[in-house]
């Protein structure tokens, strides 16, 4: 066992055996309850659906205190001429299954933070109750949200059936940030690390431009098999606001500040 980068939450290792490669996570069982388990279930259901590359689940079990997750060891690689490209034709594939609820059925997680996923017919009912407000609340709990931000928030509720487009809900990634992809062996895209349902799916094109943003053939690919609906650059920061709140819960420092600047813009 060597051990390997796998981000602020895990531990993680490769592993070397004399059936191959493997690569593993453990963390604190009772503090990260079902986390690899939900995990796992969702890179099934990516492999699933996805013409994207994603690591095949080994195993999830629970040693003592530890749980653990074990998934194929991808070997990285160099990226083909036309990555970005391949990569948004990609996941505008995986974008076009579709469900007739918002949600999964199933509570997975965000980072560290339990993210829940009940079942709504109605996707700003979803997108409300399930993404904005349980990290409003949190915040509230943690004394990291004033009350101004917080009657902004409700001010913003009031508005979002004008300003978000209606669409049946996607299944997305729903934690496609620049950290959770790399380029596989074969030059092309392969994505982990996620946190599944079934939503609006500019929740993850907003998260590609959050850290930075992808390269604009990535949009260009995406836009070519499923188009955008006329607006989306806009709408980007309102559904940036959900992955913003999650860091203002594991961080503070200027992501809440982040959030009133875009608040500003809408209300």
């Amino acid at each position: 066992m060597r051990s390997v980068s796998g981000g602020c939450i895990n531990d993680a290792f490769k592993i070397s055996t004399n059936a191959g490669l493997f690569f593993a996570k453990l963390n604190d069982a009772s503090r990260y309850i079902g986390m690899f388990e939900a995990e796992a279930q969702g890179l099934v259901l990516l492999k699933q659906k996805c013409a994207l590359k994603i690591p095949g689940v080994i195993a999830t079990g629970r040693f003592d205190n530890i749980s653990v997750l074990i998934l194929e060891y991808i070997e990285s690689g160099l990226r083909q001429k036309n990555f970005f490209f391949d990569f948004g034709e990609k996941l505008a594939m995986l974008h076009g299954n579709t469900s007739e609820n918002f949600g999964l059925g199933i509570n997975n997680y965000i980072g560290s933070l339990e993210q829940q996923n009940h079942c709504c017919k109605e996707g700003i009912t979803f997108i409300i109750h399930q993404r904005f407000q349980p990290q409003i609340e949190m915040a509230i709990q943690n004394n990291a949200i004033d009350a101004a931000t917080v009657k902004r928030f409700q001010q913003l509720f009031y508005k979002l059936n004008d300003l978000i487009p209606d669409e049946k809900p996607s299944l997305v990634h729903g934690d496609l940030w620049s950290g959770n992809f790399m380029t596989a062996a074969d030059g092309h895209a392969i994505v982990f690390d996620p946190a599944v349902c079934y939503s609006y799916r500019e929740f993850d094109i907003a998260m590609t431009k959050l850290f930075g943003g992808f390269e604009s053939s990535f949009y260009d690919g995406y836009n070519a098999v499923y188009p955008l609906q006329n607006g989306w650059h806009e709408r980007m920061d309102i559904f940036n606001l959900y992955p913003l709140l999650v860091h203002v819960n594991l961080f503070g420092g200027g992501y809440l500040q982040q959030c009133k600047m875009i608040l500003n813009r809408f209300i």
